[in-house]
């Protein structure tokens, strides 16, 4: 409809002022609520053109649309705004191309479309993933979805952090009190058991830093004379120099993450096409910085560490290897950078991280556009805000993290318990009650997470999101149910859709037509601005609308078949577009409910 009315207003501007418009240009809005009106146009920019003012140019456009345009009924001028009335049966045809279209508000990919790079996750090899990482994997798994659906080919990505101190602390811990304990053993998820002992190695060096400082040692003293941390700086080094026993255990411990991992990202419903690793990648970084070091990109201090100067871009100089010859984390992300352009060529980077990272990128963008990468200049640093539950921050170390897997479960053991409550389970097998508990449960995380605007810090809130009213997951995916259950309903009556074409729809049914209609357009928008927000809320707001037409209206006992057969129509397209919208979410919604 929005095009059909762009293209007609450029029209009328040529043919009233003889100005050429591109009709894509032109973007009609959907009319504020206390005027009259379906879609709004702005005229401000013929005014000078036409010579007129705002109000005589809207009112000849308006008068030229009711005279040539077949869709536009009436129409009124406020100020600069005209308002435009669609032919309420010219709205049967919009809801019969939605209802026909395959893949309604998808654009299809094709070769030649644009390759983007997605990286999300980033887990540490050290701990299992946790709440703040659930956020991450849900914004980058959502997003690739979205961009999938602008048109764009699109490569998940993952790198994994396997390699450094934080590392070792988890491998020392585990040789010095692991009494050569397994997953199996232990009855444990093999992240969750090296977790354990990550939060072991801080007690333990905790204690001994307390009593240094007992001995009247500063704690900076303490905690650099103290034995453990040298152990763990010594097994770094091993690591570094290849050593086949730290490399053994390192190897053995990491596969028990892996399989942890895989474990927790196949519950949450996101994957990868490539999995890149930091001890692959962190050579290449210092063979890059090595290269641009030659090219004068780069400079050497006299204890010859390697820094390149960004002061010329506003920015600071920037340590890329130390004295000693190791890299740091930005030379790490130069040499997956390099791995990545040659597995794939490239369009588009966009690294899903945390606002606390924003300035690490703008240095990575500099550095990659000085050495070479052509997408380096305008890489996306997707930056998010922090995720927090009402009692506040968590802390690894401490082993105060809301662990990912423990939370999963937690949403789908409530949902049970909700769902009992209201009856929602009532004649389901128990089979059919469990996919529906974790349905319910990891659509209202998954949602509550998504619908928040991703550049702001949020609060989540368990009991909140899994309420089955209010804009929450489990409240789209009990209206998906419910007509999914009329539409079984009307198929077991034989009421199959028929032509509604001459039905005059009234004012609910040509708002609900009206939002469906802009789908597309949503999901566009939430590809330019990455927001998978954008799709959440306007979901919401589609099963409000929804919910407000079924309250008002009768489908399965309405007499009028044409009346009956556009309400049918209107309901089917209403549950494509939600399953649509919460697929690109990574949400699933149940059959029934």
């Amino acid at each position: 409809m929005d095009k059909i009315i762009a293209s007609a207003v450029a029209k009328a501007v040529k043919a009233l002022y003889d100005v050429e418009v591109d009709a894509s240009s032109i973007v009609p809005q959907t009319t504020k609520k206390e005027f009259e009106g379906n879609l709004t146009i702005v005229v401000f920019p013929w005014v000078k053109a036409a010579r007129k003012s705002p109000e005589a140019v809207g009112t000849e456009i308006g008068q030229w649309l009711v005279d040539n345009e077949p869709a536009v009924n009436r129409f009124n001028v406020i100020k600069g705004f005209l308002n435009i009335v669609i032919e309420p049966t010219f709205w049967n045809s919009v809801l019969t191309s939605i209802s026909q279209a395959d893949n309604y508000g998808i654009t299809p990919v094709t070769e030649d479309s644009p390759l983007v790079m997605v990286e999300y996750s980033s887990p540490n090899t050290n701990k299992p993933l946790h709440l703040g990482h659930v956020r991450n994997n849900l914004l980058g798994f959502s997003l690739s979805e979205i961009l999938k659906a602008c048109g764009n080919r699109v490569v998940k990505t993952n790198i994994v952090n396997d390699r450094g101190i934080h590392i070792c602390k988890s491998m020392l811990a585990w040789q010095k009190w692991g009494e050569g304990v397994t997953p199996e053993k232990a009855g444990k998820k093999g992240d969750h058991l090296i977790g354990d002992f990550y939060v072991l190695f801080d007690k333990h060096f905790k204690a001994e830093v307390n009593e240094l400082m007992a001995k009247g040692m500063s704690e900076d003293d303490a905690k650099n004379t103290s034995h453990l941390m040298l152990e763990a700086r010594e097994m770094l080094r091993r690591w570094e120099n290849k050593d086949p026993e730290v490399r053994q255990l390192w190897e053995m411990m990491n596969e028990w993450v892996y399989a942890g991992f895989d474990e927790t990202y196949k519950r949450m419903g996101v994957d990868f096409d490539k999995i890149y690793y930091e001890s692959d990648t962190y050579l290449e970084g210092k063979e890059k910085v090595l290269e641009g070091l030659e090219k004068g990109i780069m400079y050497r201090k006299e204890d010859n560490s390697v820094w390149a100067d960004l002061t010329d871009a506003g920015l600071d100089h920037k340590l890329l290897l130390r004295s000693d010859g190791t890299s740091v984390y930005m030379t790490q992300d130069i040499g997956t950078a390099k791995l990545r352009y040659q597995d794939y060529p490239i369009d588009k980077m966009i690294y899903v991280v945390g606002n606390e990272q924003d300035y690490h990128f703008k240095v990575l963008s500099l550095l990659l556009d000085r050495l070479g990468f052509k997408w380096g200049k305008d890489l996306v640093h997707f930056s998010y805000g922090m995720v927090e539950l009402p009692e506040g921050k968590m802390k690894s170390r401490e082993g105060t993290v809301v662990d990912a897997d423990d939370l999963m479960e937690e949403m789908v053991s409530s949902a049970r318990e909700v769902s009992k409550e209201l009856g929602k389970l009532d004649g389901c097998s128990a089979e059919e009650a469990d996919a529906i508990c974790e349905t319910v449960g990891l659509g209202a995380l998954k949602y509550f997470l998504l619908k928040v605007d991703p550049r702001k810090n949020m609060t989540f809130n368990p009991k909140e999101s899994i309420d089955f009213n209010g804009n929450t997951g489990p409240f789209i995916q009990y209206t998906y149910a419910r007509i999914r259950s009329v539409m079984r309903k009307a198929a077991e009556a034989s009421f199959a859709i028929g032509d509604f074409s001459a039905v005059e729809p009234n004012e609910k049914e040509i708002s609900l037509i009206q939002r469906l209609a802009d789908f597309p357009a949503v999901v566009a928008e939430a590809g330019r601005t990455y927001s998978p927000a954008l799709i959440a809320n306007y979901v919401y707001d589609l099963v409000k609308e929804y919910n407000q037409f079924y309250h008002d209206y009768s489908i399965m006992r309405e007499e009028n078949e044409a009346v009956r057969s556009l309400r049918l129509c209107l309901s089917e397209s209403t549950a494509n577009v939600i399953a649509t919208g919460m697929k690109l979410l990574g949400i699933n919604v149940p059959e029934r409910m």
